[in-house]
């Protein structure tokens, strides 16, 4: 019984901690979804489906974006490969054919996303623009 609190284990905290702080690629999506989310909270009615659709491609791609730079940092931008007895060489590895896709997929929703958004603001929000401006003109 005494051997299941050796160092590293349950009791001190070992590798359930490591397992607990680890979230889970859908838990990493639906925490960006929430952060775009909370962009177009205040967004017209009409474009709220569209504004949907659009924040779960872009989180789901941010997520899978940030996972493929992963992989490319631990095994390089290229990989060896062997077509046959006598054709072999180095390519672009397929990770980052990939990655170069879907940035600019990623690029062009969030752009779409941006486009979207309101473009005047609220009134009765001060950010200290307009006291900025006058201070410079005064």
């Amino acid at each position: 019984m005494h051997g299941q609190f050796s160092k590293g284990g349950v009791g001190q905290g070992g590798e359930l901690m490591a397992l607990k702080k680890e979230k889970t690629k859908e838990d990493r999506i639906n925490q960006e979804k929430n952060k775009l989310n909370r962009m177009f909270k205040e967004i017209e009615e009409k474009k709220k489906k569209m504004v949907e659709k659009l924040v779960m491609n872009a989180a789901f791609m941010a997520i899978s974006l940030e996972d493929l730079q992963k992989i490319i940092n631990e095994k390089g931008y290229t990989e060896e490969y062997q077509n046959g007895a006598n054709q072999k060489g180095v390519k672009k590895c397929s990770e980052v054919e990939i990655y170069n896709t879907m940035i600019k997929n990623y690029s062009s929703v969030i752009k779409q996303l941006t486009d979207l958004l309101p473009k005047d603001i609220p009134k009765g929000i001060d950010d200290g623009f307009e006291e900025f401006v006058n201070a410079k003109n005064g």
